[in-house]
């Protein structure tokens, strides 16, 4: 059996560099923490993708605990897809026209 696997659409890495600078601008600390909780939050959601209830449109979604994001994600066949990691004041349900969605 092979080893579980996430990808994360460009849009979302985009999304985490993004937010990640803006973090940088205010605060080094600030900046470090958000990527570590992402890392976590992304190594959760591939350890027991079923553990967060569904969300919009087939995905399911996992809070951050210290920054207002979530991580939009589809369990498929082979893979778990990272949709969008979505300021929670950003427009809802933006992501889902993306290609992969």
């Amino acid at each position: 059996m092979s080893a579980p696997r996430i990808d994360l659409l460009p849009e979302a890495n985009f999304e985490i560099q993004e937010s990640f600078e803006w973090y940088l601008e205010r605060s080094p600390r600030a900046a470090e923490s958000f990527l570590s909780e992402i890392d976590r939050g992304i190594q959760a959601v591939l350890d027991s993708p079923m553990q967060w209830p569904p969300f919009e449109a087939g995905t399911r979604r996992y809070l951050l605990r210290n920054f207002p994001f979530s991580i939009i994600y589809r369990v498929e066949k082979d893979r778990t897809l990272v949709m969008a990691v979505a300021h929670h004041k950003r427009k809802p349900g933006y992501w889902r026209s993306r290609g992969d969605a």
